[in-house]
């Protein structure tokens, strides 16, 4: 697959499986993940992989996480939060590390992170994996945060869960450059 097929076909999937990616694609989607743009050259990131009994862990700790910040939980929400890991068989965590740099701002850092994140993702699906990113309110959760080994310094950009697609994906609703790209005459 080249580049543009591989932009112009990834999609996010929520349903996958096993098997997960192993050590030489997950390395090879790392390498592309840290070619992303980088002004000052400062690396805002890393990662956490999360597989096998860390996913149950990772279910527990979202579940102490949540119930740090609002103690009346359901048993549903509880039960929810616990399967949540297991919606794939690897997670993969992506954290910015906001560097210190007048030159290069938060903002700028968190954009970075986003391209390393796409080109992640980009470099799964090339190699015949699947991915889904998601975030939400949890991502700021004091608490979590703690569990992850997430300095004050940091914050989690999102979760991606990485595995091998249970089901066809969407189909890709085309959309006309025209819509969001105009000339510019001063």
């Amino acid at each position: 697959m080249n580049t543009l097929d591989a932009m112009l076909t990834r999609t996010s999937q929520g349903k996958l499986g096993f098997p997960a990616p192993g050590p030489e694609v997950l390395n090879k989607a790392f390498a592309c993940a840290l070619r992303a743009p980088d002004h000052r050259v400062l690396r805002p990131w890393r990662y956490l992989v999360i597989e096998g009994e860390g996913l149950q862990k990772l279910g527990e700790l979202l579940v102490a996480a949540s119930l740090a910040e609002t103690a009346d939980l359901t048993p549903e929400v509880i039960d929810r939060l616990q399967k949540m890991p297991f919606r794939a068989p690897m997670i993969v965590v992506a954290i910015t590390v906001y560097k210190d740099d007048p030159k290069a701002p938060p903002e700028e850092q968190l954009l970075s992170m986003g391209a390393a994140v796409q080109n992640f993702l980009l470099a799964l699906h090339d190699q015949g994996f699947a991915s889904m990113w998601r975030s939400g309110s949890i991502t700021g959760n004091p608490h979590l945060k703690k569990g992850l080994g997430v300095a004050a310094h940091e914050s989690i950009a999102g979760f991606v869960y990485v595995g091998t697609a249970s089901a066809e994906p969407r189909k890709i609703t085309p959309l006309s450059v025209a819509d969001f790209v105009s000339a510019w005459q001063g």
